[in-house]
């Protein structure tokens, strides 16, 4: 009788076992029977069959193959998680090239989804100022019934024209809103035009609880600006100026987080600018247990690829393309 080989270490199979072994699993698997109707019909034991199932699998007649859906990239996030050392990945697919639109639509989703599914009633969210990918999140979020979250703390002042404070505030203000959680909100600028005044500012007793919460946040959710900001940053009042903008280039910056710039290496560029941010510090940022950041585009690739080799985020929604990337440039 002709026997089959099996797993190193193991006996071989005799032929009419393999033969009753592969019955059993084609009638479970592929004609979809139930265990007990199985032993029914080939007078075995219910146990008996499911020892069989367990051994087709062991050697190998069964194989458990996950095909990922249209739309699914696992196989990515797999890859970038282990190239940079993220805590989690969420790649969406890329739209055509310019499709701005379209873009935010599919990292807004990717963003709620993973919010959603993560996030905890003690959870306290610091969010950064106005953002497109960030209001995208927000608005493909729907309130949930139970809270997801404890706090929504402001972690950036508005930037640029009053304008800005008030996009700011509404972000921080819905986000609160559908996570259940309650909005601590940052009334300040978010850059200042001397250094000195961003310490009075933090301290007045009518900038609110804000500050005092940076240091106690769990989870930071922002987006990660390039040196090429879009036309709707500019009109938006959320843009550096253009004597800012050329001080950062000449220092080597190709991107930020919460208006903290970084080389293309990810290493924080400390000059004038910096200390006239009022938002959380560098340190802080980086102390926050989960930073997610969410961009993409390919505007933004050089940016992105800095935030997460300088550790700037820890769990990235992006897309496909920059997925592609930031993979080759790892």
């Amino acid at each position: 009788m002709t026997n089959v080989q099996r797993p190193l270490g193991t006996r071989p199979l005799a032929a009419d076992k393999l033969s009753l072994l592969t019955k059993v699993a084609r009638m479970y698997h592929e004609r979809g029977l139930r265990q007990p109707e199985i032993a029914e019909q080939l007078n075995l034991s219910q146990s008996r069959v499911s020892r069989l199932l367990k051994e087709a699998v062991d050697i190998g007649v069964v194989r458990t193959i996950v095909v990922a859906p249209a739309g699914v990239h696992t196989d990515l996030e797999d890859r970038l998680r282990s190239a940079f050392g993220l805590r989690d990945v969420v790649v969406v697919d890329s739209p055509a090239e310019g499709d701005e639109e379209s873009l935010l639509a599919a990292l807004g989703s990717g963003g709620a989804g993973y919010l959603e599914a993560s996030l905890g009633a003690d959870d306290r969210i610091g969010i950064s100022s106005w953002s497109s990918s960030l209001l995208a999140v927000l608005n493909a979020m729907a309130p949930r019934t139970t809270r997801m979250a404890r706090q929504v703390v402001q972690i950036l002042g508005g930037v640029g024209n009053p304008a800005a404070q008030v996009k700011a505030t509404h972000l921080a203000d819905g986000l609160a809103r559908v996570t259940g959680g309650e909005a601590v909100y940052l009334p300040l600028p978010g850059i200042v035009a001397d250094p000195s005044v961003v310490r009075v500012l933090l301290d007045d007793s009518y900038t609110g609880d804000a500050p005092a919460l940076w240091n106690k946040l769990t989870v930071a959710l922002v987006g990660i600006g390039s040196l090429h900001p879009s036309e709707l940053l500019r009109s938006s009042g959320n843009a550096i100026s253009p004597a800012d903008e050329s001080a950062l280039r000449a220092s080597g910056a190709v991107g930020d987080v919460c208006l903290r710039f970084f080389d293309a290496a990810g290493e924080p560029i400390a000059n004038e600018l910096d200390a006239r941010v009022i938002g959380i510090t560098t340190d802080q940022l980086r102390r926050t247990p989960r930073r997610i950041g969410v961009a993409g585009g390919s505007r933004k690739h050089e940016a992105i690829l800095a935030a997460v080799r300088g550790k700037w985020v820890n769990v990235l929604v992006t897309d496909e393309e920059t997925a592609d990337f930031l993979l080759a440039s790892a």
